[in-house]
């Protein structure tokens, strides 16, 4: 008898332009993910969490599609894979209301990231940044997601999303798989061009610390160049060089290199070489994923199909976890 596949769930917000860090840490790995053919992959658009912070109507719908246009680019397969775009599938806003009532003011408050927020705008914080990871319990709970790839900013919500999930279970009946952060061992975290013991993110108000996914052959060559390193003039993969650290992980990314490959590979060599060579192979990885994006984003009608196919699935699948909610909340079916 053929093994059930675990569920995989994950998504980006579409609230600025995607990163390398994105690319390397998250979308290759899906990539991976969904050619394994052991997981049942559900991969979104995450722009509902966008909102939680002002955005300009039409920069929305178009870096929404841009996302998505990055996504097939990196090799995210609709055929292997449900893709689609979250505002699109409705169970996700009505599952998130469910789940706000079965969660406390206190944990939710208590969340890092709401707090840093909260501190840096006070009164005028929306409530959606309060209610920010409730969604996100919807969004993995609903399909009921065995692994969820996170970031360590992420794993805080997570638990929150197992501790609801444990807490409507125990309330009324098993109902939620209780979901596992999953890291990849391969994965790669990428850091801050300028600051190399920060993750790298592009929400950053300094151009130069973060290389986006579209950013042309000259400007990748440009903030390569002008990055952070120290005065040691060895390439060596140690925390006491940050930023020579950081670019060994990028092209380990990229070329499939150990870091210890590499820093064989440029023993005796300085590091300007070494800076070049990097920004050649993300040179070399991106083009051909930008030439894609362009083509995806010239083919609306090819868009279009793509999410509106994935959000049918992703409705069919989700209402029914939505429905069983309901129901054992008490809610009369509908008719």
């Amino acid at each position: 008898m053929e093994e059930k596949k675990k569920v995989i769930f994950s998504g980006i917000q579409p609230s600025g332009n995607l990163t390398l860090g994105n690319y390397l840490g998250a979308l290759k790995n899906w990539v991976k993910l969904q050619d394994e053919n052991k997981y049942e992959c559900y991969f979104c658009v995450v722009d509902l969490h966008a909102i939680t912070v002002r955005q300009e109507p039409k920069d929305l719908r178009r870096r929404t599609l841009e996302v998505l246009a990055i996504y097939l680019a990196a090799g995210i397969d609709p055929k292997k894979t449900t893709l689609f775009i979250q505002s699109h599938v409705s169970t996700h806003s009505e599952a998130a209301w469910l789940l706000n009532c079965f969660t406390y003011i206190g944990e939710a408050s208590r969340m890092t990231q709401f707090k840093d927020k909260s501190k840096r705008y006070g009164e005028a914080v929306s409530v959606g940044l309060l209610d920010y990871p409730i969604l996100m319990a919807a969004d993995i709970l609903l399909y009921n997601a065995d692994l969820v790839p996170v970031g360590k900013d992420q794993t805080q919500h997570l638990e929150m999303a197992r501790n609801i999930a444990q807490r409507f279970n125990n309330l009324y009946s098993p109902t939620f798989v209780i979901p596992e952060g999953y890291i990849p061992e391969d994965g790669a975290k990428i850091m801050d061009l300028q600051e190399p013991t920060k993750k790298m993110s592009k929400s950053s108000d300094n151009p130069n610390s973060y290389i986006l996914i579209m950013d042309q052959p000259e400007v990748i060559r440009r903030k390569i160049n002008r990055c952070v390193t120290d005065s040691i003039g060895v390439v060596n993969y140690t925390d006491e060089q940050p930023g020579i650290k950081n670019l060994i992980t990028i092209l380990g990314a990229i070329n499939g290199l150990k870091p210890e490959e590499i820093v064989e590979k440029y023993k005796g060599k300085g590091y300007s070489q070494f800076k070049e060579d990097v920004a050649d192979a993300i040179v070399g990885e991106l083009e051909p994923i930008q030439q894609k994006v362009q083509s995806f984003l010239s083919d609306k009608k090819y868009l279009e199909n793509i999410y509106k196919s994935g959000a049918e699935k992703a409705y069919y699948v989700s209402n029914k976890v939505l429905r069983k909610m309901q129901k054992k909340i008490g809610f009369i079916p509908k008719a």
